[in-house]
């Protein structure tokens, strides 16, 4: 009679045996899914919102300790055309608060290895070095100083295709072969700063026609911030994957 209780207390305790040796192999910042459960694109939603929250507050395990700010070196815009059109560009942007985002939809296939995100951002702040040359508003615009911007409710949709390989110590991992992205913003608030050589009437007039102006300007600069921002994506994805081997988020 001894023999067989402790027989089925053996076969009771053994699931929760193999689920912590099981859970020994999963850090504490990351969450693993079923690849094959009906719900698997909730779960890597969860899965992706759990490991953004530890990144956003480092992650020196893998690497990560800094995440900000986004650093995009130069992105220019031109309006009109002739040797009086404006032109600006933008050096050295730094963006905060972009590691605040939520993951809200994910869809996947996970057999080839294709996954789509949608992020909300609730607020970014920018600061960029500013310089401009050209007419604005019938008036000389030229000049340099400092460029801010605010960007609330972005919303991001991004898309990522991988291919698996086998690591040194047996466990699969992801090279990044394809990344892209698209974004929105709700409301910009922008505007330039400390202009010199620039007398205030001129420079409330700027700052006027940028913020009334907004989703234009934004609209100018979008292609070349969009393909920054997915290089910078592309680039960070696959600095998880380098580390993050499969076996810890898909079972």
């Amino acid at each position: 009679m001894a023999i067989v209780t402790v027989r089925s207390l053996t076969l009771l305790m053994l699931p929760v045996f193999l689920q912590a040796v099981l859970s020994q192999d999963i850090p504490y910042y990351m969450h693993r899914c079923e690849r094959d459960a009906a719900d698997v694109n909730d779960c890597l939603r969860y899965a992706a919102n759990k490991l953004a929250g530890y990144i956003r507050r480092g992650i020196p395990e893998i690497g990560i300790v800094d995440v900000e700010p986004v650093v995009v070196d130069e992105i220019s815009i031109a309006l009109g055309s002739g040797p009086d059109g404006y032109r600006a560009s933008f050096r050295n942007i730094e963006a905060y608060g972009v590691s605040n985002l939520s993951i809200v939809n994910v869809r996947s296939d996970i057999d080839s290895m294709q996954f789509q995100m949608t992020i909300e951002i609730p607020k970014i702040k920018a600061t960029a070095q500013y310089q401009s040359s050209g007419v604005l508003l019938l008036i000389q615009a030229s000049g340099a100083g400092e460029y801010w911007g605010e960007y609330e409710g972005v919303k991001a949709k991004t898309y990522f295709k991988a291919t698996p390989y086998q690591g040194d110590d047996g466990q699969t991992y992801l090279t990044v072969d394809q990344t892209k992205m698209d974004f929105s913003v709700k409301e910009i608030k922008m505007g330039v700063e400390n202009i010199a050589n620039q007398n205030a009437i001129i420079h409330a007039a700027m700052n006027l026609f940028i913020n009334t102006n907004a989703q234009e300007l934004l609209k100018e600069m979008k292609p070349q911030l969009r393909t920054k921002l997915t290089e910078h994506l592309h680039s960070f994805l696959q600095q998880l994957f380098d580390r993050i081997p499969v076996e810890q988020w898909l079972d």
